[in-house]
């Protein structure tokens, strides 16, 4: 039996133990006859194959419980080539084996962006990491996508636009398309309750039905523009989160023009934890539910799932090692930064040295993450060329310029800004014949200010905070800049034409009038109209 001191050292450090050095063995916890040298906190082991049912229920479970992916639909596993994503893929590809009890029933896809050139690497550095990357791809024998962060900068503006999305569907229906499904393949005659994987054209593509996106490298022009995007950026907090919005919109974009409706990602349970406690640092505390929940709705017709948040990372490097998963290390955008270089570093080193002094630390957070209620605040206002921030997606929370918040202060300050702006501009012609689409442009923010003010506010809080790091917005991909514009001529034509729209009100107004009786007079409500416009009475 080992000493008390060996035990403490491999619950602190666990991370960091030899694997290898483990030969004491301790009572199972699934099956007490057993002996086997997985260790975690508070002294929990367990033998291998209970391990992995244990690893293997908490991912099908996740699945289960929620009842969002449907039988049949096209999922894409969003890869990053790390451990968590790794196991996810992994998970997936065991789950649609012939060996599987329960077989999974979504035909998957697997999706890798390349962030060599905001992370600074050489085109050599670059080709090693892809050529591994490739190779691992293959093996799985799914669908692969493979495309370069720097595509972000041929994306159509639509990407911004949240698509139309059909209600939830309820668990007679999710037991409906079940039996649908199963009744389908009955029919066709394929034996036992094979997955559409198999059933269909996957998982085993031939490599000339590889998808048109793994071909092709982006041009050196791309290339520049984003290196230039990255180093203009004065902190290494903005530019992680930027990293992760042009990562999102590119990986959304993939998924409609190939026909996915789901999206998985690999964030395991301490990650979700510490990006909680820097989304909160961050101002993010309106979108918590969306940013660490099992799904996330914001873009409509592609739904984001996590079904890695109830693993966390100890428990996926110790079956990554014991299973022999394959990962790839690929160097971040904060690689060797020093702790306190940014929010997410200082955050992510503040819970993993709380974790080893307690245990359930990551625990504690994440139980409270899943109370989270994805509702809108109630007395917010509309953003006013969109309801949806520009970049993150997320619903405009907008309180009123005299409200006593950060985003009250900082809306009063953009109007101060933008007042002496707007009374030097001159009046605009109306419909001039030859006017451009520049023209057009400036003709709807002239009223507002300039072309970065206008931008501006059509972000969300948190997104205003870390475009205050960008010098100047002209380096941001041209989606952006399109959807902005297209947005603030939208407002301006709709406020022009404000006054000519009919609304309920004026209807409600019409037939009071004509319901009122001959007997009354009629003036007395014009008269009371008319003083309550020119302000009588206050």
């Amino acid at each position: 039996m080992p000493s008390a001191d060996f035990l403490q050292k491999i619950l602190v450090e666990g991370a960091e133990t030899d694997f290898q050095s483990l030969s004491f063995h301790l009572p199972c916890l699934g099956s007490p006859d057993l002996k086997e040298n997985v260790v975690f906190p508070g002294i929990i082991t367990w033998a291998r194959d209970c391990f992995k049912a244990f690893y293997v229920h908490k991912f099908r479970a996740m699945l289960g419980k929620n009842r969002l992916i449907f039988p049949g639909e096209k999922v894409l596993l969003a890869w990053s080539g790390g451990p968590s994503s790794s196991s996810m893929v992994w998970q997936v590809l065991e789950g649609l084996s012939q060996d599987s009890a329960k077989r999974l029933r979504f035909v998957p896809g697997v999706i890798y962006v390349d962030e060599g050139a905001a992370c600074g690497q050489s085109l050599k550095d670059r080709g090693k990491t892809l050529a591994e990357v490739k190779l691992i791809l293959q093996n799985t024998g799914f669908p692969w996508h493979v495309v370069a962060l720097e595509e972000v900068f041929s994306l159509p503006p639509s990407v911004l636009c949240s698509a139309s999305q059909e209600p939830a569907g309820t668990e007679e229906a999710y037991k409906a398309a079940v039996d649908s499904f199963l009744q389908q393949h009955r029919v066709l005659g394929v034996e036992g309750c094979a997955s559409p994987a198999q059933g269909e054209d996957q998982p085993h593509p031939s490599p000339s039905q590889e998808p048109p996106g793994v071909a092709g490298s982006p041009t050196a022009a791309q290339t520049e523009a984003l290196s230039r995007l990255f180093t203009s950026i004065k902190t290494l907090t903005a530019k992680e989160e930027l990293l992760q919005t042009l990562r999102t919109h590119l990986i959304v974009h993939v998924a409609r023009t190939h026909g996915y409706c789901k999206v998985m990602t690999g964030e395991s349970c301490t990650r979700l934890a510490i990006k909680l406690m820097t989304n909160l640092a961050l101002g993010r505390g309106a979108f918590l539910a969306w940013d660490t929940g099992f799904s996330d709705e914001r873009h409509g017709d592609v739904v984001l799932v996590r079904p890695m948040r109830d693993h966390t990372l100890k428990e996926v490097a110790f079956y990554n090692h014991l299973f022999g998963v394959p990962s790839v290390f690929t160097p971040a955008i904060e690689t060797k930064a020093p702790e306190k270089a940014s929010i997410h570093r200082l955050m992510e080193a503040f819970i993993l040295r709380l974790q080893t002094v307690f245990p359930s630390t990551v625990s504690t957070v994440y139980r409270t993450s899943e109370k989270l209620v994805k509702a809108p605040r109630e007395g917010c206002a509309t953003g006013p060329s969109g309801h949806n921030c520009l970049l993150c997606m997320c619903a405009l929370d907008i309180d009123t310029a005299d409200s006593a918040t950060a985003f009250g202060a900082q809306s009063s300050s953009h109007v101060s800004q933008m007042l002496p702006a707007a009374t030097k501009m001159p009046t605009p012609p109306c419909c001039g014949a030859g006017e451009g689409q520049a023209q057009s442009y400036h003709r709807g923010v002239g009223r507002r200010g300039d072309v970065q003010a206008c931008i501006i506010e059509q972000l969300c809080y948190s997104c205003r905070v870390n475009m205050k790091d960008l010098p100047s917005l002209d380096p941001l991909p041209p989606y952006v800049l399109a959807e902005a514009q297209l947005r603030s001529q939208r407002a301006w034509v709709s406020q022009e034409i404000q006054e000519y729209l009919i609304t309920d009100n004026d209807d409600e107004e019409e037939k009071e009038e004509n319901r009122a009786e001959p007997g009354h007079t009629q003036p007395c409500k014009p008269i009371k109209q008319e003083g309550e416009n020119t302000g009588l009475g206050l």
